[in-house]
């Protein structure tokens, strides 16, 4: 199945949605009094605002009303919320191509290590294997960290894991229990995914080297979008009683990931191995995995290795097979 890609709301359409912000009506006219446009250009604005995930009322003699407004990244009370904000240099925008890209883009000019863009809209965000990650308006939270390390490329290995680790022990916080890691680096429960994370890696063999660390987790996923996903999704209200604001949620992500991350800086991912593998939900489980020669290898998963590839059980003995093109699912 095709979908058209979805042009990035306008500017005017990012402002008139944050002055609805309350969830109450406004009139059209005022709204086009404050923002000096006229009552057509706020029609045209909020036009199609559905496509966005977004459910908006438009009554005739009361104006507009958002309903579920998003609830909007705001830098500042992100950093109030981080337990160490000296670490990261935070940057929020309306939209985008991919945070990934731009950040990879950064990178390369020289940002700082933890350097974190946040975009409330991606208009090509990606996931792993060159999937397209589809999230609606305010229903998600999108948004890389760039880390940089004296080491080279080649001793990065199991750093996805290691991300993984990050977003499990926010979920424990969270008081999330019946949500586990899919080796790689998917968050999931038993509906889908709930998260993907996307590491790409610029630098020498030798070091140094700099990481972009790609985020995706699903908050409220609207039917529209989860349509548009070839895959089983889940998102946070499904499996949480109350949401937490959505802020605090993108600080204690990025608090975890610094935690983690000097961990692995330290002791690599040999030293994360085990809180990773009580993480797995297919650990000890028997799966089926599709190789890229078009091979299907049924076995039991034994754990992983100390730099990230999974350890199966098969007919031929214990096989190791790293990330890349594989695919796994449950036999």
């Amino acid at each position: 199945m095709t979908f058209t890609a979805i042009a990035a709301p306008k500017p005017l359409t990012f402002s008139l949605l944050r002055a609805m912000a309350d969830g109450e009506f406004h009139s059209g006219q005022l709204l086009a009094q404050r923002f000096n446009v006229s009552r057509a250009s706020v029609h045209n604005a909020l036009q199609g605002i559905e496509q966005y995930g977004l459910t908006l009322y438009s009554v005739r003699g009361r104006g507009y009303r958002l309903v579920e407004p998003p609830q909007w990244l705001d830098v500042e009370r992100i950093r109030g919320a981080l337990r160490t904000p000296e670490v990261f240099h935070l940057n929020v925008f309306d939209s985008g191509v991919s945070s990934n890209s731009a950040l990879l883009q950064s990178a390369a000019q020289g940002a700082p290590g933890g350097t974190v863009l946040a975009l409330e809209w991606q208009s090509a965000g990606r996931g792993r294997m060159g999937r397209t990650w589809h999230s609606g308006l305010g229903n998600a939270l999108t948004f890389s960290l760039l880390w940089r390390f004296e080491c080279g490329i080649a001793a990065l290995s199991g750093l996805s894991l290691a991300v993984g680790i990050a977003m499990m022990r926010v979920l424990r916080e969270l008081g999330v229990k019946e949500v586990g890691l899919k080796w790689p680096n998917d968050v999931v429960d038993g509906q889908g995914k709930l998260a993907g994370i996307l590491i790409e890696a610029q630098g020498d063999m030798l070091g140094p080297s700099a990481v972009v660390i790609g985020i995706g987790l699903n908050l409220r996923l609207p039917e529209m979008v989860a349509q548009q996903i070839g895959q089983p999704v889940s998102d946070l209200a499904r499996v949480m009683a109350v949401m937490p604001e959505r802020n605090r949620l993108l600080a204690l992500l990025l608090q975890a990931l610094a935690d983690v991350l000097a961990e692995f800086t330290q002791r690599g991912f040999a030293g994360l191995r085990d809180e990773w593998e009580r993480y797995h939900l297919y650990q000890g489980r028997k799966v089926c995995m599709s190789l890229p020669d078009g091979s299907r290898p049924v076995g039991i998963v034994r754990g992983v290795t100390d730099d990230g590839a999974l350890r199966v059980e098969t007919q031929h003995g214990v096989q190791v097979f790293n990330a890349g093109e594989i695919s796994l699912r449950e036999a």
